[in-house]
């Protein structure tokens, strides 16, 4: 029995590290392809660890264009869509919630069919709304239509319903207003939830290259995404080992928020019963 148990650890640990590997050995090949030279990247058969580690890799793709404007519009960007998502969805799942009115259940679930709609499908409408609001090439056009999450106003909501109803009769007898009760009560409770829909819209927003593309045509609001692929049509054939060394920029604060923030995630996960 005791030799079932171990053979079985055995396997489950095997299968975990293979699962793990297919997922981390592209990242892996990013990474240290930016430290090869460029006759290494062509190479046949190919190498994973570069012979000599090239450093000047991150120089020279860093100074091929604005990086610091394109860095420093991303962080903008993305800070601020991040802080008007949680000033909407956070009121917003308080109420489908702990309210009832007439029509709840049809608005979130209208809320809920917006999850399916791909961005590509009504960038057009929003395109030419931005575009006669003489927003096309400014931060409005880039924070403005992320404003809210349909998927932070679920998860959320869920999180909330697990609270005990005792803990917010207790704080209306003592009088406590609804705006007290939310971010006394129920914000404090949702911290993990909180971060998770931070992380997930940090992410999407970060790498969002697609609507970045669309709305812009000036370096003066391009993102980090747009100049990582700029690097293709700034040299002479695609130098791989330079465009690794951008996409390595350009997911370095990604997996430094995650490093902080993945116990809170987990958490979030566990308390909304999504494993």
């Amino acid at each position: 029995m005791k030799e079932n148990n171990i053979l079985r650890v055995t396997i489950r640990n095997i299968v975990l590290i293979i699962i793990s590997m297919i997922f981390i050995f592209p990242f892996l090949w990013m990474i240290f392809t930016s430290f090869k030279s460029l006759a290494e990247t062509l190479s046949i058969p190919p190498t994973l660890m570069p012979g000599q580690w090239h450093g000047e890799n991150y120089v020279e793709a860093w100074n091929s264009g604005p990086f610091l404007k394109y860095t420093m519009n991303s962080i903008v960007v993305t800070f601020a869509v991040v802080v008007l998502q949680m000033l909407t969805i956070i009121p917003a799942a308080y109420v489908f919630a702990r309210h009832e009115f007439v029509g709840k259940k049809v608005l979130f679930g209208s809320i809920l069919i917006t999850m399916m709609i791909p961005a590509q499908l009504i960038f057009l409408p929003v395109f030419l709304m931005m575009s006669g609001w003489n927003l096309l090439n400014t931060y409005w056009s880039l924070i403005l239509p992320f404003a809210t999450s349909a998927f932070g106003i679920f998860l959320l909501r869920q999180r909330f319903m697990q609270i005990e109803n005792e803990i917010i009769e207790a704080a209306r007898l003592d009088n406590a207003s609804e705006f007290k009760i939310l971010y006394k009560i129920m914000v404090p409770q949702a911290k993990g939830t909180l971060v998770t829909i931070g992380l997930f819209s940090f992410i999407g927003v970060w790498n969002d290259y697609f609507w970045p593309l669309v709305m812009t045509t000036k370096d003066v609001v391009r993102t980090l995404p747009l100049g990582v692929t700029m690097l293709k049509s700034t040299m002479e054939g695609i130098q791989w080992h330079i465009l690794m060394a951008g996409n390595t920029i350009l997911v370095i604060p990604i997996v430094i928020i995650y490093i902080f923030a993945r116990k809170k995630i987990i958490e979030g996960f566990v308390y909304t019963g999504i494993k």
